[in-house]
């Protein structure tokens, strides 16, 4: 009998950020997240409009009209980036973050960096790249782990 050989923790948790990200409403990027404490899900997120209002893909982008490049101006978005969206989820159910891992798309900006790291993430594994460097060195600068997987 052939053993199975299984996909590493690692592959798992960035293949339920895949899935998270298909429930995306923005016209530009799809991006999904989980985060995660001793192999356990604590929250995860995708980035869209807040709760009750209308989403990028049910009237129109902001962004687009404005021609405004990817990574530049974020306040002009309707939407949420998925870290925020995760770490708000964590807060409404009273779930601490301290101490775990963020399985994301793509790599945060630097707004979600800053959130990122004062919500205690130690380690962020990610797929995708961002235009945004100031992100990647606060993100050195406070300790946080980061990796890049395909």
């Amino acid at each position: 009998m052939e053993k199975k050989k299984r996909i590493s923790w690692d592959q798992y948790f960035l293949n339920i950020a895949e899935l998270v990200s298909q429930r995306s409403t923005c016209l530009r990027r799809h991006v999904g997240c989980v985060i995660v404490r001793e192999k356990r899900i604590l929250a995860t997120g995708y980035n869209g409009a807040p709760s009750g209002l209308e989403h990028c893909c049910e009237g129109s982008c902001l962004r687009d009209k404005m021609k405004i490049p990817s990574g530049e101006r974020q306040e002009l978005c309707r939407g949420l980036h998925s870290e925020q969206n995760a770490i708000i989820q964590a807060a409404m159910t009273g779930v601490g973050l301290k101490e775990s891992i963020l399985y994301c798309t793509h790599q945060p900006c630097v707004l979600c960096a800053k959130m990122l790291i004062n919500a205690g993430i130690k380690k962020i594994i990610f797929r995708g790249d961002y235009p945004d460097k100031l992100a990647l060195a606060m993100l050195k600068e406070a300790g946080v782990t980061l990796k890049r997987q395909k």
